[in-house]
């Protein structure tokens, strides 16, 4: 007799459950804990550059007016703050320049929500390099687990999947380390997912960073909340009124558990040379690849053709931001063109209302064409002498396909403190992340971001 779906998804988060509080560090191939440090190199370049943001800014004003405590680092600052607010102001900087990870698959930032949960919960209790990057990595495996088997209808609908996805993987990474049995584990999970929120909408404005940051706090939340036998549903994720009914989706429900523990999500993580959405970099590749030896060609058209996903997230002429311009392909066309760069000034206000750059937006055009990866872009660029050039790339830099390298997520993190913390010697932070399956106590380790006094 076959069974009905509801029936058949019976026991999936409890299996996901029993595998987070099952796998040891000696369960990881070597190349999983070297990913897991990579991405936290990432992810330190990433929430050092976002760090003094306006957003942060005020959102640290408005959090601190209600935090009593002082429990936990916020990178690389000077002030403290309780570990819930903590968590989710290091999330909300570790995404705000939309410069962090990518798990290509689903458009997940994975360690934007993880990381923060973790950092916080290090600075509460005793916790070894070897348990945080196992949390880590199992965070990074259930979020994008959960993500893969609902896209890419989720993203399409107007999820913002990072948001929504990466308050499981906080409450998983929360939860490991507070020691939280499989029943618990379950509950945190309950509790993540009556949490989980987060809209496209709000791509390109301050509030997208509510909803990461949230992401981290609720997830840390969860396992807390989990850790005093806080208690809820027993099938959160795929019950008849859970988490993927909630969110009117069809999931293919043997992503969650096919392979489990035997292939990695965390080995296929993209990285990004450039603070902006992950499917304009291709677009960047080709443009910047083609300018290096045509600096002085005037441009009069510049047909872009790529993914579905690009035009739909990216498609944008008229901005009137910074934050805008991090979702919009006409704009890093023309700011890529007009100074040869794609990097963090390239995407401020100044830059989108420079007259050379406004004008060269209104010739950038987008083209759909579902024979491209996300990871991969065509542009035709017109010049004033009637010549048509043609460039492509099958795989953007920093991807899974053309990653980049250990030296180049180092130079990342030096580049991003030299901004955020002039004239600190960020050598111990990077040789702390390198070694940290070889320290018995991480407690300092965010701590290693503060500004000199």
């Amino acid at each position: 007799m076959l069974q009905s779906p509801v029936s058949q998804a019976q026991g999936v988060t409890e299996r996901l459950a029993r595998f987070v509080v099952d796998t040891r560090w000696d369960d990881l191939e070597p190349p999983v804990p070297l990913q897991a440090k990579r991405s936290l190199m990432n992810f330190f370049a990433v929430a050092l550059t976002g760090c003094h943001d306006r957003t942060i800014e005020t959102a640290l004003q408005t959090l601190a007016a209600f935090s009593g405590g002082k429990q936990a680092t916020i990178v690389g600052r000077r002030e403290r703050i309780d570990a819930l607010s903590a968590a989710f102001l290091n999330a909300a900087g570790a995404n705000v320049l939309d410069f962090c990870d990518t798990h290509v698959p689903t458009a997940i930032h994975p360690t934007a929500p993880v990381v923060p949960a973790l950092l916080a919960l290090a600075e509460m209790m005793p916790v070894s390099g070897r348990d945080f990057l196992l949390a880590l990595v199992l965070g990074h495996e259930v979020e994008c687990r959960i993500g893969v088997a609902m896209s890419p209808s989720h993203y399409k609908k107007g999820w913002h999947i990072t948001s929504t996805c990466g308050v499981f993987g906080a409450a998983v990474g929360a939860g490991k380390l507070l020691g939280l049995n499989a029943r618990q584990m379950v509950w945190a999970l309950g509790t993540a997912a009556t949490q989980s929120g987060g809209l496209c909408e709000c791509l390109g404005t301050p509030a997208k960073s509510v909803s990461v940051g949230n992401a981290a706090r609720n997830g840390l939340l969860s396992a807390l909340l989990a850790s005093k036998n806080f208690d809820g549903p027993p099938e959160p994720i795929t019950g008849v009124q859970g988490y993927y009914h909630a969110m009117n989706e069809t999931p293919d429900l043997s992503w969650l558990t096919q392979n489990l523990g035997e292939t990695w999500e965390i080995l296929g993580t993209a990285y990004k040379p450039y603070p902006c959405g992950f499917v304009i970099h291709p677009v960047l590749d080709c443009i910047l690849d083609w300018r290096r030896p045509n600096p002085t060609a005037v441009v009069e058209k510049v047909v872009v053709t790529g993914n579905p996903l690009l035009a739909a997230r990216t498609d944008r002429p008229n901005i009137s931001t910074g934050r805008e311009a991090q979702v919009s392909t006409q704009h890093a066309v023309a700011a890529a063109l007009i100074t040869g760069k794609a990097g963090v000034d390239e995407f401020t206000d100044a830059c989108v209302n420079d007259p050379k750059v406004l004008a060269l937006r209104t010739k950038v055009s987008v083209v759909r064409d579902e024979r491209f990866q996300t990871i991969s872009a065509a542009a035709e660029i017109t010049t004033a002498d009637g010549k048509s050039h043609k460039v492509s790339t099958e795989a953007a830099r920093g991807s899974e396909s053309n990653p980049m390298s250990d030296k180049e997520l180092e130079d990342k993190l030096r580049t991003a403190a030299a901004g955020a913390i002039p004239g600190k010697n960020v050598t111990p932070l990077i040789d702390a992340i390198w070694q940290l399956d070889t320290s018995g106590d991480i407690s300092k380790l965010a701590s290693l971001t503060a500004p000199r006094d």
